[in-house]
């Protein structure tokens, strides 16, 4: 008796296995079908992404080609003459920055902005797959000014940051009080 009960629950058991895996066969096989009446209902049509460029930029100093960490990247996809957005980014201890969302035959404006240097811009048409962007960036030159001296007289220049053209502290003239 006690065999016939392990059998009965057994095979019992095996036809409920079976029955659930048809079931789970069936919705698999089924759902793709789904899908496809939906998208034909709609009128949709599935258009795939266009294909990306992987963009690798690299930020060094001109001076002695060493990486500039932390240089803001900022990449401005371009339609046209029209900025479709801009996408920035910030380059590693290596001076490293690498982004794979550009389209493959867009132009793209990349500006790289870093703390002490001057601030690069150039573009770019990504033609290939792949691009490998060397920037070099330079030391800030002295500035020009329309403005003058501050009197009025003539045009002055200003010097970079860092560096002095001016009288030591004992020759300066004082103030008016």
């Amino acid at each position: 008796m006690n065999a016939r009960r392990l059998f009965w629950k057994s095979s019992i058991l095996r036809a409920m296995a079976t029955r659930r895996i048809f079931t789970f066969v069936l919705l698999l096989a089924g759902f793709p079908l789904l899908a496809v009446g939906a998208d034909q209902r709609n009128g949709r049509k599935y258009t795939p992404p266009p294909a990306t460029a992987t963009i690798k930029v690299t930020v060094l100093r001109s001076t002695n080609g060493k990486p500039i960490p932390n240089a803001a990247v900022v990449f401005h996809p371009m339609e046209g003459d029209k900025d479709k957005g801009a996408l920035e980014l910030k380059s590693d201890e290596d001076g490293k920055v690498t982004i794979d969302v550009i389209p493959i035959g867009d132009t793209v404006r990349l500006q790289v902005i870093a703390d002490g240097w001057k601030t690069f811009g150039d573009d770019y048409k990504i033609d290939t797959d792949s691009k490998d962007i060397v920037v070099k960036m330079k030391r800030p030159g002295e500035q020009y000014s329309l403005y003058g001296d501050g009197k009025g007289t003539s045009t002055s220049t200003t010097t970079p940051k860092g560096e002095s053209n001016s009288a030591k502290p004992s020759e300066q003239t004082p103030l008016p009080q």
